[in-house]
């Protein structure tokens, strides 16, 4: 109900502006509308303020709704501000939940044993506590790095299918990639295998009706994430699904930083070698994986499939260390909470290698502390970005991360997408989350958790390799960089909390 109140009152104030600057209507006409739009702002601010949000943030939405006429209000509402009233996303918040339990009943509480450290038994037990999903024992990992290794294992995995194939991609272009993976997908449907699609609608803009007709005409069903047109009406439009999810049979599972996509492959001209890491899942934890597809199935489609056994049966195997699916969103607003956690672990060394680091301010707190403590900070991240905001917003927390004594490389072969957390060498996480505000709030997410796992190694090893490709950001040459780079960077850092 609020939201219909609040898009009518765009509505109204889109009329008022109308009456006020071109129509000759009576001044104490104009002066009844001018009236109305300023209740309507100062309910809306006083509204802001009851909520009490950081500081920051709350001097800034009041800013922006009373500096920028009637825009500043529509960025408000459709950015998903009202999300602190818990107004969106209710019922998908409820069936999660439902499901999480009822599959933890199923199962054989986890004992944090002898098997782990003290710093690994806190974070283990940290989330055994706050997530609904559960560790694993009996899952194996293994860790695929770049589009050509992933693709590979991709393309061998659903061509053994034999019961069903679930997908979910934030990105899903129908270029050389996705037609290859779609021929292969409608064969299986030719062997009777089902086969099912989620793709996020603004992710996959550019997925026309006609390739999307093809995919339905071939047997594949196909759903979007939040319909860009129904977004408008329901507030929803500025948060989007970022997961990457395959489920094979229930027996394999993917997850990580790739699209589908040539650029993902490292094809595109203008992006040049794309540095990225995926993982291949088999064992218990992939049941864990598929319920979070099954629930976005059920958003999307309707459709209650974790009601039928067969979608949820557990295949475990002899596993390799800890391994938890944890899923993140809108509705839940606490993979910060879990990255922070995990680094606030940390006693020997931090590692991380993003896209994007817009961190909240305890993320930022724990990487100074853990660097003055002595242990290694190491931050990854592209040379160039793919965004004036995002390059000059991440650019601007270098002086702060330099002084603490924090290592920074810029990778510089080509774009680095990789979303990697290592602790101490035994503690890693990886997949879609950025280590930014948008993955903290507003982008459905599923990361892994791993713990004393054999494929921390091999990210351990990719991320040596990949220092090779970087450049070491030196304080000294940094605090070089002249005033109109460091205008960009207080620019684009005034939005950090909105990106």
């Amino acid at each position: 109900m609020k939201i219909r109140i609040e898009s009518f009152f765009v509505i109204i104030m889109f009329f008022f502006c109308w009456m006020v600057l071109f129509t000759r209507f009576p001044f104490w006409w104009k002066a009844i509308c001018i009236s109305l739009y300023a209740v309507i702002i100062v309910c809306t601010v006083a509204k802001l303020w009851l909520q009490n949000r950081p500081v920051p943030k709350t001097l800034l939405w009041t800013c922006l709704l009373i500096l920028v006429p009637v825009a500043g209000y529509i960025f408000y509402i459709y950015s998903g501000q009202l999300l602190f009233k818990g107004e969106l996303f209710k019922s998908k918040r409820a069936s999660d939940r439902e499901l999480f339990e009822a599959m933890g009943k199923d199962k054989t509480t986890f004992e944090v044993g002898s098997m782990l450290n003290d710093h690994q038994r806190g974070f283990v037990s940290y989330l055994e506590r706050v997530t609904l999903t559960d560790q694993s024992q009996h899952t194996r990992t293994k860790i695929l790095k770049n589009g050509e290794a992933t693709f590979q294992e991709v393309k061998q995995k659903l061509k053994e299918a034999k019961d069903f194939i679930h997908l979910e991609y934030y990105i899903f272009r129908y270029d050389r990639l996705g037609q290859e993976l779609m021929e292969i997908l409608t064969a299986k449907v030719k062997e009777g295998v089902e086969v099912r699609l989620i793709y996020d609608a603004f992710g996959s803009f550019a997925l026309s009706e006609q390739d999307k007709r093809k995919m339905a005409d071939s047997g594949i069903q196909i759903h979007p994430f939040l319909p860009l047109k129904f977004g408008w009406f329901t507030q929803k439009f500025n948060f989007r699904n970022h997961r990457k999810i395959i489920v094979i049979d229930g027996k394999v599972g993917f997850v990580g930083g790739l699209n589908v996509g040539v650029e993902y492959l490292g094809e595109d001209n203008k992006i040049g070698f794309w540095c990225d890491t995926h993982v291949l899942l088999e064992g218990e934890a992939v049941q864990t994986l598929h319920a979070v597809f099954l629930l976005d199935w059920k958003y999307v489609s309707g459709e209650r499939l974790f009601e039928d056994p067969r979608y949820l049966q557990p295949v475990p195997l002899a596993g390799d260390g800890l391994v938890h699916v944890v899923a993140s969103g809108p509705e839940t607003r606490d993979m910060g909470d879990h990255f922070y956690a995990m680094i606030s672990s940390a006693t020997e060394s931090i590692w991380i290698a993003t896209p994007y680091f817009i961190p909240n301010q305890a993320i930022m707190t724990a990487l100074r502390v853990a660097a003055k403590k002595g242990i290694q900070v190491r931050l990854m991240v592209p040379e160039s970005n793919d965004g004036f905001l995002t390059q000059y917003a991440t650019q601007s927390y270098f002086p702060q991360l330099l002084r603490a004594g924090i290592e920074i490389y810029t990778y510089q072969k080509g774009f680095l997408h990789k979303k990697v957390i290592i602790v101490d060498g035994d503690m890693a996480t990886i997949g879609t989350a950025n280590m930014d505000l948008r993955s903290f709030h507003l982008n459905f997410e599923v990361n892994l958790f791993l713990t004393g796992s054999g494929s921390i190694g091999d990210l351990v090893t990719h991320f040596e390799e990949d220092l090779k490709e970087c450049r070491r950001i030196r304080p000294v040459a940094f605090y070089k960089r002249g005033m109109r780079v460091k205008w960009k960077e207080s620019f684009a850092r005034l939005f950090s909390g909105l990106l």
